[in-house]
């Protein structure tokens, strides 16, 4: 049976572009079976998109659509068969297709006797999960995995869809976030290749935002250039991703900034080709404080992110830019951001990584020539919200917050357990701040899901109301 595996962009709703999509790559494939990947509104972020009628009846009208213009093929898109000019969905699973037993389903059991086993599930990115899936892979029978590519929200759809033998031998593989088609061949056999991971997140963080755009509508963004090493990053993925003519910065510099936030972030921006404005906060907050008691407390440090937030925003409407946030896991866990401040934009393509892997992701940009300054990177982290402030004034350092974070939420290690590796205080502070942050968690914008234990993106829930914590 000759097979064709068909990689695709999808986007969720939007049926005409779905069907086009696809149409175009099968119209000149001959093969016995096309294998496509689920395109239903349950299989791709539909929500409760799902509970409207319109949208309902513009999913079948796609399908009774390939039916009608493919009369001559046989297609798998997810579990829905189109063939010979019908339309069907099999109550078990199980197709006869060119005199083979054919399984489609959304898990993965070795239970299920077949001659051709497909496993039809859009899976979305996490770091580290898709070589040990692949790896976890051991067929009994001829084997497909068939992923779209695509944004649905916070996930990424990233593809890298694979076919093995049934001798669990690799035979085919498609890339991370690109389209592709290739036939399937189960008498040859191919090598998996896996990208470093910080090349996938790059892939996937570029990918989504252009994706975002594409689908809402913007053209370009902007964000804060604060001289730090999550501003920096963020916009060289942006550039990476739009374009340096589409990204603008705007640096904020207030009378606590040093010299080096403002040269620094105009060295990057040079380094990135981006066009940058700079807007000093300090006479707007002069002007607000004039006849009140300077206390140099929380209030005056929040008052200067929110005044950032209000330029921000301005910028923002005034060329319909999208806002980029640019805070990180580890400071999203501890609630180290300032609501309706430094948490305001309408997307963070980094909310899911720690500062850790902030720094890993911005070594890895930096490989081949310096784009984010060595110095944004030797830096020590703060906010600069008052004289000579840390970020280690505050929290843990990075490397021990990032660590227990990882432990507690990732691994699913008992605290006990982390006790043995890590001062009590310093684990149960940790803990209790991630639990009562929560509340801030709500009121963030969407972000880029890139673990499986996501506070942007689904994973981690944790009760705005409680009192274990």
């Amino acid at each position: 049976m000759k097979i064709a595996l068909v990689q695709t962009r999808f986007k969720t709703g939007d049926f005409e572009f779905n069907y086009k999509n696809i149409a175009e790559k099968i119209e000149d494939i001959s093969a016995d079976l096309i294998v496509a990947p689920q395109a239903g509104l349950e299989d791709f972020g539909g929500k409760d998109l799902l509970l409207d009628e319109k949208a309902n009846q513009a999913q079948s009208d796609m399908y009774k659509k390939f039916a009608a213009n493919f009369q001559n093929k046989t297609i798998l898109l997810g579990d829905v068969l189109i063939d010979r000019g019908e339309v069907s969905l099999s109550a078990d699973g199980f197709y006869n297709i060119s005199g083979k037993r054919v399984f489609v389903a959304d898990f993965y059991t070795n239970e299920a006797e077949c001659d051709l086993y497909i496993l039809a599930k859009n899976r979305y990115y996490t770091m580290n999960s898709y070589e040990e899936f692949a790896d976890s892979i051991e067929p009994s029978s001829d084997f497909i995995f068939v992923s779209a590519v695509g944004m649905a929200d916070s996930n990424v759809y990233a593809g890298g869809s694979f076919a093995k033998n049934k001798f669990g031998v690799p035979i085919a593989q498609l890339p991370l976030c690109r389209e592709g088609v290739t036939y399937v061949d189960f008498s040859k056999q191919s090598e998996f290749v896996y990208e470093d991971i910080e090349k996938q997140v790059l892939d996937v963080t570029t990918f989504a935002l252009k994706e975002y755009c594409e689908n809402t509508g913007f053209k370009k963004v902007v964000l804060g250039l604060s001289g730090g090493i999550d501003s920096a990053l963020t916009a060289a993925i942006a550039v990476e991703s739009l374009g340096a003519e589409n990204v603008s910065g705007i640096l904020m510099p207030s009378m606590y900034s040093s010299e080096g936030s403002v040269t620094d972030s105009l060295e990057l921006a040079a380094n990135l080709g981006m066009k940058t404005v700079t807007e000093p906060i300090t006479p707007l907050f002069e002007a607000f404080m004039k006849g009140r008691e300077s206390k140099h407390d929380l209030a005056e440090e929040n008052l200067q992110a929110r005044l950032r937030a209000l330029i921000l925003m301005f910028y923002s409407n005034r060329a319909n830019s999208l806002l980029l946030s640019t805070g990180n896991k580890s400071e999203c866990a501890m609630g180290f951001g300032t609501l309706y401040g430094d948490m305001a934009g309408g997307l963070n393509l980094i909310c899911d990584l720690t500062k850790t892997n902030v720094y890993k992701l911005s070594n890895y940009i930096n490989k081949d020539r310096e784009i984010i300054p060595q110095a944004i990177i030797d830096k020590a982290p703060s906010a600069e919200l008052h004289p000579g402030q840390k970020d280690q004034d505050r929290l843990p350092e990075y490397a021990v917050l990032d660590d227990i974070l990882e432990m507690y939420f990732e691994k699913n290690i008992p605290q006990d357990e982390i006790y043995k590796k890590y001062d009590k205080s310093t684990v149960d502070e940790v803990i209790r701040k991630t639990y009562r942050m929560q509340f801030k968690r709500h009121q963030g914008c969407l972000g880029i899901r890139l673990t499986e234990r996501s506070f942007c993106g689904g994973g981690i829930d944790l009760p705005v109301v409680q009192r274990m914590y």
